[in-house]
Formats: C-alpha cells, sequence, structure tokens
C-alpha cells in the first residue's frame, strides 16, 4: 500500500512537470512568432546612379528600428550597385523580394531619368508596389512610382528642382508643388533628398506616434520639419 502511495506522488510530480515545461515551451514559442511578426521588412530598390541621402536617410532612421524592421536592398540584377558618389551596396534581386514587403522604398536621383524608360523594371515596382503594405517615394522616385500607374488620381509630390519633368511621367497624378510630403492611402511620396528623411519620421509619427518619432530626430539630431504640407523649396 506504501509503495502504491509513493508511486501515484510520483506520477502527480511527474505530471505537473510535463505540464510546466510543455507550458513554458508553448509561450516561447508564441513570443518567438510575435517577434517574427513585429520584425517588418523594408525593403529598398537601387538602381545606378541612385541619390545617396535618398537611400541613407530613411536607412538611418529605420535602422535604428532593429526591432521592428528588418533592411534588405534589392536591385533588378541584384549584385553592386553604384552611385556618382562612389558608394557601392550589395544587393539582391527584385525577383526574389518578399511578395509581402512591408514598406517598399524607392528613391531618386540622376539614374531615374534612365529607369523610367525600363519596362521591366517599372513592372517590377507595379506588382511589388501591389504587394506591399506601404510604398514610400523620395525625390524623383516618384517618377518611376508614376509611371506604373499606380499614382493615378492620387496626390503626390516630388523634388521641387526636377518637378517639371517629374509630372511628365504622371500626367493622371494629382501633383502637389507646396508640399514637403503627402500621403494618400498607402501611398507616402516626399520632395528632394533630405525630405525623404522628413517623411520617414512621419510615416513613424502615424504608426508610432509624434512623440516617438520626435525621440528619433533627437537622437540623430536632426531637426525634424513636420509641417508636410508645406515645402521650403518651390517648384519651378
Amino acid at each position: 500500500m506504501k509503495s502504491n502511495s509513493i508511486y501515484k506522488l510520483f506520477s502527480r510530480y511527474i505530471l505537473v512537470v510535463l505540464l510546466i515545461f510543455s507550458s513554458h515551451s508553448f509561450a516561447q514559442e508564441k513570443m518567438t512568432d510575435q517577434s517574427k511578426t513585429e520584425n517588418k521588412e523594408i525593403a529598398f530598390l537601387l538602381f545606378d546612379n541612385y541619390e545617396t541621402l535618398d537611400v541613407f536617410g530613411p536607412v538611418e532612421i529605420f535602422g535604428r528600428l532593429a526591432d521592428k524592421y528588418t533592411l534588405k536592398f534589392y536591385s533588378l540584377e541584384g549584385g553592386v550597385i553604384k552611385n556618382s558618389h562612389k558608394v557601392s551596396v550589395m544587393t539582391e534581386k527584385l525577383t526574389t523580394a518578399t511578395k509581402n514587403s512591408y514598406i517598399f522604398l524607392i528613391p531618386g536621383g540622376m539614374g531615374t531619368r534612365k529607369e523610367v524608360n525600363n519596362e521591366v523594371l517599372i513592372n517590377w515596382i507595379k506588382e511589388i508596389s501591389n504587394s506591399s503594405d506601404y510604398v514610400l517615394t523620395v525625390c524623383t522616385g516618384s517618377a518611376l512610382l508614376a509611371k506604373s500607374g499606380l499614382l493615378d488620381d492620387k496626390q503626390a509630390t516630388s523634388n521641387k528642382r526636377a518637378f517639371s519633368w517629374v509630372v511628365t511621367n504622371g500626367p493622371n497624378v494629382i501633383w502637389d508643388k507646396k508640399a514637403r510630403w503627402k500621403v494618400d492611402g498607402k501611398y507616402y511620396t516626399s520632395s528632394g533628398v533630405s525630405a525623404g528623411m522628413d517623411m520617414a519620421l512621419g510615416f513613424l509619427a502615424d504608426r508610432h506616434g509624434v512623440d516617438f518619432a520626435s525621440n528619433l530626430a533627437l537622437e540623430i539630431e536632426y531637426n525634424w520639419i513636420k509641417d508636410k504640407d508645406n515645402d521650403t523649396f518651390k517648384a519651378k
């Protein structure tokens, strides 16, 4: 009888241990799943002669949030992409881009003058933009997005010095000559070069609050222009 009681107690002890272990494993698995969900991909499109700050301004901002975002660089053919400042970046093929990227960011630069006529690239821009949660363009990157037709009947802006050229690539876009950056649905378009940083902070403010974005701007000692509707620079 005594041995039987000991056996029952031992069995109950083993059962409790197993329940604790399984609960702990489930909690760990749940936490892992949540962390995967929270870590969202930002896909940066690169091409020859992209504008340096168009890319690395937002990279500096989003890159500080490694617990929330994963940054990846893509180009049409993959490999090393260089710009006029001799900044080289190793990229992955655009065809391998995640079909459900959280953000697809398209920079500007002198290279856009050539790439607006690259039908293969424009088609990929359209496909990836359609499958992304948000699409951000900096400077003349809006010309590439406009060429895809996705900005038709939407409000957008671009580099003010190149504004007259950009609008020729999207005659059905509602172009704003005054804005620092524009938001229309999932599309964020910014004015020239440094405006991409203001837009990136504006995007974070829309998702996480103004205080969150302001604190991040303070971290990088950047004077964030919060007024998206009025750019210091004017289109000719």
